[in-house]
């Protein structure tokens, strides 16, 4: 015993000192950068280059990680007292070890030199100065608590003589508190890293100058300005410039929208071609963003249900723990009365459960899935309904090209031909899907003469003599090229099957229309089969803001059983409440801005990186990959986690029913008690770690091409000793 005192001793000190080094390299940040660029320079630079520049304001900085600290950290990181009194339990809770390991060590060394023993007094009755004052509160108040039993075991050890014992299980209870502390910082970290990538500096005119400006800076009033490939910041009017517009995160439509002078733009849409003057109008807690996000803020605190029901199960045992010691005194003495109170499983608890939620958000995360939640992994178990939002979870960003419509002489190839060498510099989704189906049909693009870009509705070049204009009808009109009637009609009914019409005229003569179709995710149809295979999953939905035709066409395609077209944001959140109240168990899988209020109400809810960042702080699990294909493997391993954690509450509950029994029946004491507890705290932590150093073990075997053929009995023997090395780096 006094060898596992000194070995457990060390082994906690030594992971304190490691987390007090990650916590100094965490503090480190970058400087933050400043840029001006001029008008002129904007008039002679082509989009490339502002996709470029573009893609170095996505660059991480110390202003973006703040504010995603404020978004995912909640509201006690926002001001000095909450982060002061963050610090100052770890500077007390760090204290608190380094005593309890000094108490230890002076107790093992009384056992040679007992006099040496009684030093360790002061160090337990520092490092349980914290317990015996919540006991003292309780107390006063009428109640008892795990703290009362803590401070009763703390004072019969001292008084008994049994200082070893005291140590370890001040020490146990210290560390725990740490780690708990730990787990929690570190997953706030992951989503911080997680996050970083969104844009947090916006170009801001002054003086007649684009001024690069921090995000936080934005005020009612000022003009932004967003080129394509960029985030429209705030809500506000166009002051200047045309651009085509992806709103789908707020509006659910999937169809770009074009605008112009005059029309109104919400933030976090994003700017696919064009260039606009933003005058802005809300911003801050006013803006449309804002605003949903304050009401997602106000109506959740997360914790695990691994916690809740630790709790839950340690406030319903103190009193018949009380109760049993009280009882054993006269039978079995003072030692054997001290062994049935220690049997009290929390402190087990509180150190298993977050190791054991920890190792499985790291098995989560290396397959591309960040769980916010633990709760939710034991959610999914009990899920029923699954629900998806249509645009941007079933469907891709890109569409795809659809059927090609003529006019005049030309033929398919053709029109794609010069609607190609148009978009060929263009980076936006729509352009992107011309250029790639002139690919695959090995069509050779033309090289463009010159070229006139006609911001916010197409674009003007010239190609083998001709003049090429390609955008929408309403650039067409502009432009004052007729569109004859059947292309009229095309174009109305593709509005109302929810794809788009970009058409291409040659010599200011319409030839014809490309038709881009959503592109539905390859993986979709795949993953809910797999799905729906699960004994659990019994129905299926499609909650969309589209119209009728292409959600019920989705849903048929797709086998899902039930859909909901045409639906406004807030109805989304009504529909949901709607299956909840006819006893369905609700996951609402979304990524925009208009499903936050259902993703909120649903009891598991799911995201896609790259959504909108009000999707994303609302969901309670992330696919970091951008798709479904994790999604089977999500509910696979929520059904693995709570198998794992039946087990450990197992190796929790079972040392404290024997040494319950053992102090009545064999005459088990404090020192054996403590004995049952660290062997339970072991074999729970064994299969607490489990399902990560069998991962990891497998993951390196295939590395090293370990699983192949045994051609001897000594190849048994190699593999073993190659076993035993993986697992003790594990």
């Amino acid at each position: 015993m006094i060898i596992e005192a000194l070995a457990l001793s060390g082994i906690l000190f030594a992971g304190y000192k490691e987390y007090e080094k990650d916590v100094a390299k965490e503090t480190a940040q970058p400087p933050v950068k400043s840029d001006v660029k001029s008008e002129d320079d904007n008039n002679t630079e082509s989009q490339e280059v502002q996709a470029s520049e573009t893609a170095e304001t996505n660059e991480p900085n110390t202003a973006s990680t703040s504010r995603l600290k404020r978004l995912f950290q909640g509201a006690d990181d926002q001001n000095k007292e909450a982060i002061e009194a963050r610090e100052s339990f770890e500077r007390e809770n760090g204290r608190g070890i380094m005593a309890s390991s000094a108490a230890l060590g002076l107790a093992t060394a009384g056992v040679f030199v007992p006099p040496i023993g009684l030093a360790s007094i002061p160090f337990l009755a520092y490092t349980g100065h914290k317990v015996y004052k919540n006991a003292i509160k309780q107390t006063k108040a009428g109640n008892i608590s795990v703290d009362t039993l803590v401070a009763i075991t703390l004072t019969g050890c001292l008084l008994g003589g049994y200082f070893i014992a005291a140590s370890i299980a001040m020490l146990m209870l210290r560390f725990s508190e740490r780690l708990v502390a730990r787990v929690t910082q570190d997953s706030k970290q992951s989503l911080v890293e997680a996050f970083n990538q969104h844009p947090n500096e916006i170009w801001v005119m002054k003086d007649g100058i684009e001024v690069k400006t921090p995000f936080e800076e934005l005020l009612v009033g000022d003009i932004v300005v967003a080129h394509a490939g960029e985030m429209i910041p705030a809500d506000g009017t166009v002051t200047e410039g045309l651009a085509t517009i992806d709103q789908h995160i707020l509006t659910g439509e999937a169809k770009p929208v074009d605008k112009e002078v005059g029309d109104t733009v919400f933030g976090s849409t994003v700017v696919l071609s064009g260039k606009v003057y933003v005058k802005v109008e809300k911003a801050g807690d006013e803006a449309t963003v804002s605003k949903i996000i304050n009401v997602l803020n106000d109506t959740i605190d997360f914790k695990s249900t691994t916690q809740l029901r630790a709790d839950s199960l340690s406030k319903h045992l103190v009193k018949p723990i009380l109760l049993a010691g009280s009882v054993a005194l006269p039978l079995v003495g003072f030692s054997g009365a001290l062994a049935v109170i220690n049997s009290h499983p929390k402190n087990k608890m509180m150190v298993l459960a977050p190791i054991s939620i920890l190792n499985y958000l790291n098995i989560a995360t290396e397959h591309g899935i960040l769980i916010k939640d633990g709760r939710s992994l034991e959610l999914l178990n009990k899920v029923d309904t699954i629900v998806f939002d249509k645009t941007g979870t079933l469907t891709e960003e890109r569409p795809h090209v659809g059927n090609i419509h003529i006019c005049n002489e030309f033929n398919e190839d053709e029109v794609l031909k010069y609607a190609a060498a148009a978009e060929y510099k263009q980076s936006h989704p729509l352009a992107l899907a011309i250029i790639e189906e002139a690919e695959n049909r090995k069509i050779d693009i033309p090289s463009t003469e010159d070229s006139e870009y006609k911001l916010g509705f197409g674009l003007v070049v010239h190609v083998d003599g001709k003049t090429i204009h390609v955008g929408s009808d309403r650039f067409m009109n502009v432009e004052s090229i007729a569109i004859p009637q059947h292309m009229q009609d095309k174009q109305k009914q593709s509005n109302e099957l929810g794809y788009s019409i970009v058409m291409i005229a040659i010599d200011r003569q319409l030839v014809g229309g490309i038709e881009l179709v959503p592109t539905v995710r390859p993986e979709a149809q795949q993953i809910i089969e797999q799905l729906k295979e699960r004994g659990n999953i019994q129905t299926s939905y499609i909650i969309s803001g589209d119209n009728e035709a292409p959600t019920r066409k989705l849903a048929e395609d797709l086998g899902i059983d039930f859909y909901f077209a045409e639906t406004l944001p807030e109805q989304k959140a009504e529909l949901i409440e709607k299956l909840q109240s006819e006893g369905r168990f609700i996951c609402y899988i979304g990524d925009g801005i208009n499903d936050s209020i259902a993703l909120k109400k649903a009891q598991v809810s799911i995201s896609l990186s790259g959504a909108s960042t009000v999707a994303t702080d609302t969901a309670q699990i992330i696919l970091m990959d951008s798709g479904l294909s994790h999604l089977p493997y999500l509910f696979e391993l929520a059904e693995e986690f709570n198998n794992n954690m039946n087990t450990s509450f197992a190796f929790m509950v079972i040392p404290a029913v024997l040494s319950v029994s053992g102090a009545f029946l064999l005459g088990f004491g404090v020192a054996q008690s403590i004995l049952l507890n660290v062997a339970g705290l072991g074999l729970g932590m064994g299969n607490a770690m489990r399902p990560y150093v069998t991962r990891k073990i497998e993951k390196h075997l295939a590395e090293k091409n370990y699983f192949k053929p045994k051609a001897s009995e000594a190849d048994d023997v190699e593999d073993a000793e190659i076993l035993e090395e993986v697992t003790a780096k594990a």
